[in-house]
Parts: C-alpha cells; structure tokens; sequence
C-alpha cells in the first residue's frame, strides 16, 4: 500500500481541505440563526423539530420522531417531557403495543404552527440563496444525509 507523501498527508489534514468543518460550523451557525425567530416564539431549535414534525403527522411514536430527527430516545425523552409540560404535546402508551409511546400534537402546540411559518421565509431571506440555490443546496444535504444515514 502506497503511503502519502508528506506534503500530501499534511494538504490532506488542512482544516480548509475538509469537508466536516464546514458542515459543523454551518450547523451550528444555522441554528443560532434560528435562536431569534426561535425565541421570539419561546422555543428551542430541537422544540421546533419535533413541533414541524407533529404539524405535518399530529401523532407520531417515540421511535418515528427519533429516526426522523436521527435522535435517540435519550435525546428525545427530556425534550418531550418539557414540552409536554408546557402542553404542546401529550405523550401515551399506545394501547395496541404497550411498548410503545405516543406523541400527539396538543391545541397549545398547534397554535405555534401559525407564528412559526414566517421562520422559514426569515431565514431563506437572511441565507441570500436563490431558490434554485437553495433547492439545489438542500438536496445535496439530503443526498450526503442518505449516505451517511
């Protein structure tokens, strides 16, 4: 097997040469972009996730909400907890598969839906993509997110 020569080794360790860093510094820029409109609205980032969720699905399980969001139950347990708190969602066994929980969309959680629909047009307007960029953009995240998954 064929070592890299040195200069290639360290042009192959530049951080400008990489594509994580781009992607995990844009991840977290994008969601402190969104902290504004986000607040606005009293909510977090991950609160929001699972809100569009449940505004597209009314009623999800536990597992669907994680393998959407690529979270596990860990994750998403405290998450539904606060915001069942807060009456956004209700969270049950299901009656056909005890092990099971289930997550539905309350009245509170459904009223954010209104106030929460200018947040993408805010941000498409802060990002300066045209739509064919954005669309383009996204599904290239999409096609990399499938790689990965």
């Amino acid at each position: 097997m064929n070592q890299p020569a040195a200069n290639d080794a360290n042009e192959l360790l530049k951080l400008d040469n990489q594509l994580c860093f781009p992607l995990y510094a844009l991840s977290r820029m994008f969601t402190k972009a969104y902290q504004p409109y986000l607040q606005a609205l009293d909510m977090t980032y991950p609160q929001y996730l699972v809100l569009m969720l449940l505004w597209e699905h009314q009623e999800l399980t536990v597992k669907e909400l994680g393998e959407k969001l690529l979270l596990d139950s860990g994750t998403l347990t405290p998450l539904l907890k606060r915001m069942e708190q807060r009456q956004w969602l209700s969270r049950r066994r299901d009656p056909s598969d005890e092990r099971s929980v289930l997550i539905k969309l309350l009245p509170a959680g459904q009223a954010l839906q209104a106030p929460a629909c200018q947040i993408p047009m805010q941000l498409a307007e802060k990002l300066l993509l045209t739509p064919t960029e954005f669309e383009n953009l996204r599904a290239q995240l999409h096609k990399l997110l499938a790689v990965l998954r």
